[in-house]
């Protein structure tokens, strides 16, 4: 009787453990996905910035259309991109894209006192810093998931209920892609 007790107790936490995991992975996963989702949310603000910035830099310096067409290109396609892969290579171009068009306007000191384009341009730089702290996020939150894949006897559960490791978002190496949109009034 009491060897009955012992093994239905065993049995019992067993199932219960494996509850717990299973719970553990979904709070993970769901975690990642709102912190990706908060990286869409700002990655939107900027696409949608991008236009108006390019607008009305447009107005002073026509004749410097190739720039403009590159973040328009750059553009399309981050907002096109697939995988985190391919996001993170759209991100970066388009973020060169950027840096070039705030160059041009170094050289149109009336562009850099008109008040819209201050105003867009300081909304442009707070969204980088959204889009670089959301990036964080999702990235600490996709470690916590990958190492409790990885960890024993964490995997088992993994295994079992097909969690899979996510990718980081990440930046391409190198300093050009490191370095943040320089804004500058």
């Amino acid at each position: 009787m009491n060897i009955t007790y012992i093994l239905l107790a065993v049995v019992v936490l067993f199932v219960l453990w494996v509850i717990a995991s299973y719970n553990g992975f979904v709070t993970l996963v769901n975690r990642a996905k709102e912190a990706w989702a908060d990286i869409d949310v700002q990655l939107k603000r900027r696409y949608d910035l991008i236009p108006n910035l390019v607008n009305t830099i447009k107005g002073y310096a026509t004749h410097e259309s190739e720039a403009f067409e590159k973040v328009t290109q750059a553009r399309a396609a981050a907002m096109g991109a697939g995988s985190l892969a391919e996001k993170g290579a759209a991100e970066n171009n388009l973020a060169g894209a950027l840096k070039s068009v705030f160059a041009i306007s170094e050289a149109y000191p009336e562009l850099k006192a008109n008040q819209n384009f201050l105003a867009l341009q300081a909304e442009l730089s707070d969204t980088e810093n959204k889009i670089q702290a959301a990036r964080r996020f999702y990235n600490g939150n996709v470690r916590d998931l990958n190492t409790k894949i990885e960890r024993f006897p964490g995997n088992m559960i993994a295994g079992m209920f097909h969690f899979a490791k996510q990718e980081f978002f990440q930046l391409e190496e190198g300093a050009a892609a490191k370095e943040p949109i320089a804004v500058s009034f």
